[in-house]
């Protein structure tokens, strides 16, 4: 399974329901994820630009951009970032590959 890191804002309607009734907010998205083929890693909050972040699996692109959309549409989010993550061995097998092209550069 693939790997994706979620940046996520909430919008400040999410929050003043937060703050008035505090919840815990990782097994929804448990949930949801699973019902989607995936697994949650952690759901973080964070201190900076986003409000938090979200690990999870998945076994492909499709499924972390329906876990995506899903949340999107619940209008809970004001932000929702999705970045696929590659393991060292992934990249190490890309840069092999890569080694195996060839990119001319400009020419002046």
């Amino acid at each position: 399974m693939a790997t994706y890191l979620v940046q996520f804002t909430y919008t400040p309607e999410t929050w003043a329901t937060l703050l008035q009734k505090p919840q815990d907010r990782s097994t929804p998205s448990q949930e949801l994820v699973q019902r989607l083929g995936g697994k949650l890693l952690g759901l973080y909050y964070t201190l900076g630009a986003y409000d938090g972040i979200a690990l999870l699996e998945a076994p492909d692109d499709l499924t972390a951009s329906a876990v995506s959309l899903a949340v999107k549409a619940s209008g809970i989010m004001k932000m929702n970032e999705v970045t696929r993550l590659f393991s060292m061995d992934e990249t190490l097998e890309a840069m092999r590959k890569a080694n195996s092209g060839a990119f001319s550069p400009p020419r002046v």
